[in-house]
């Protein structure tokens, strides 16, 4: 599912106002074309995301860390050092062979940015808060993502009061690797559910 799915929807005032500052700041030369969008992506894809990913890789690494995310994943979570606005009250949720986890906010997009960053366009967007609760499997196709008919796929519904986060299963093949090495396999949207750790390339090491 890729935002240019959901191109009927106009523009919100705000997102205008933005628009409007941003071609003012680029007509006066203080940025260029394209800044904002460059700033949005390293928050959304990579600043934020690196952190949950890091906590991923020491639980598939660290079997007590793992037992302390999954009884208080707030506290466990703090203990990197991420914490704050939108992050106080955690939940992880465990994807195993059996059952396959997704995230949403029904009500608007509330969401773990102390450990993901910026929430993706298509997260806030009505079409995926609603259908995905719906007829889950079929978004989650759109994704790219085929879950199979014996796989039971949970909906987990964020909230002002808490968020939830994803810890996808371990890919196999990545025995005796280091949590640097296998955070690089985390990706974001492994983390909401919407997708699966990484594939170790064939010669990376093990």
């Amino acid at each position: 599912m890729s935002d240019h799915h959901h191109g009927t929807t106009p523009p919100s005032d705000r997102a205008l106002r933005v628009r409007a500052m941003e071609q003012l700041l680029i007509e006066k030369g203080l940025i260029k074309e394209g800044a904002v969008d460059t700033i949005i992506d390293i928050f959304e894809h990579q600043l934020g995301p690196r952190n949950g990913a890091k906590v991923v890789a020491r639980a598939w690494a660290d079997p007590a860390y793992k037992a302390r995310l999954m009884t208080d994943a707030s506290a466990a979570i703090e203990e990197f050092g991420f914490a704050g606005f939108q992050g106080e009250y955690m939940v992880v949720c465990e994807n195993t062979p059996e059952v396959h986890n997704v995230v949403v906010c029904t009500l608007c997009s509330c969401y773990p940015w102390p450990v993901l960053g910026l929430p993706p366009t298509w997260y806030k967007t009505a079409p995926y808060r609603s259908r995905v609760v719906i007829e889950p499997r079929a978004v989650l196709e759109e994704f790219g993502l085929s879950i199979p008919d014996d796989v039971e796929v949970r909906v987990w519904d964020s909230n002002n009061e808490l968020r939830y986060l994803v810890l996808p299963m371990r890919p196999e093949g990545t025995e005796g690797w280091s949590e640097e090495q296998l955070a690089e396999l985390v990706t974001r949207d492994s983390m909401i559910g919407t997708g699966v750790a990484a594939v170790p390339a064939k010669g990376e090491p093990a």
